[in-house]
């Protein structure tokens, strides 16, 4: 159990990574428009921080560039770490502590990627004016309490799931 419980966990470590790298290239221009419309809020719940903020074309500009740089700065996904992570998932013997390492190395990476794009999202922020970082306010706590709504209504689901599959037995 321990090994498929592994073997999940670091498939979708490689797979978030693969997937955090594409949506972090998205430019504040796709942000604003809704261009992230394949992702969930839940997976990324910044990508629609300026969304509902009318921007001028000075600040759109401004944070096109600090995209753009931060694009140029970035190191690329690793597909060597990819190709690690599947050969040692599937490897005729599973070993976990070299999984468990390139685990580890996948993982730091992606707290690279997400250091970096804070930096450049508190960068924006204040780009903004007063009234504009209110309105920024206003909606962080307003998708919050959506998504706190969100975390209840699947807790109680899965109470209701492990209910039933208890009182099946």
């Amino acid at each position: 159990m321990r090994t498929v419980t592994a073997v999940v966990i670091a498939s979708a470590m490689v797979l978030n990574h693969a997937s955090a790298g594409a949506a972090d290239t998205t430019t504040i221009d796709e942000m604003h428009h809704g261009g992230l419309t394949t992702g969930s809020m839940t997976q990324n719940p910044q990508s629609h921080m300026f969304d509902g903020i009318d921007l001028t074309e000075e600040q759109r500009q401004q944070m096109r560039d600090l995209m753009r740089q931060a694009r140029y700065e970035r190191s690329p996904v690793s597909i060597g770490d990819i190709e690690n992570m599947h050969g040692l998932i599937t490897a005729d013997n599973f070993n976990e502590a070299a999984i468990r390492a390139q685990a580890e190395k996948i993982a730091q990476a992606q707290v690279e990627q997400h250091v970096e794009m804070a930096r450049i999202r508190n960068q924006m922020y204040h780009l903004l004016t007063p009234a504009q970082q209110a309105v920024l306010q206003k909606n962080y706590e307003r998708r919050l309490t959506e998504l706190r709504k969100l975390s209840n209504l699947q807790s109680a689901s899965s109470l209701q799931a492990v209910s039933s599959t208890s009182s099946n037995q």
